[in-house]
């Protein structure tokens, strides 16, 4: 059985066991959070709408991390303007437990 779940404005397809990086989430390690169900299905069922929405998955922190940075470098030619800027992004490990 697998869903397609909503979080920090992007769709993941999960199915149970699965571990994923997400956009962080404020909760500390090891808790369980209960995640926002668009769609769900088994083979060639498929679960859209309301009855979906009454499903939930829950997942459980693994870790709390920040990515590698990146480094954001603007250049402009002949003109003397240089920009340098770094970005790290925060992220957070969630296994997924059940599909209820």
């Amino acid at each position: 059985m697998f869903a397609i779940i909503e979080t920090g404005g992007k769709q993941y397809r999960v199915n149970v066991g699965d571990v994923l990086d997400v956009e962080r989430l404020n909760v500390e390690e090891g808790a369980t959070v209960d995640l926002k169900v668009l769609m769900t299905g088994e083979g060639a069922d498929v679960t859209v709408g309301a009855a979906a929405e009454a499903k939930t998955v829950k997942a459980t922190v693994v870790r709390q991390f920040r990515a590698p940075k990146v480094v954001v470098f603007k250049y402009k030619a002949k003109k003397n303007v240089r920009k340098k800027q770094g970005h790290r992004q925060c992220y957070t490990r969630i296994k997924i437990d059940s599909i209820v």
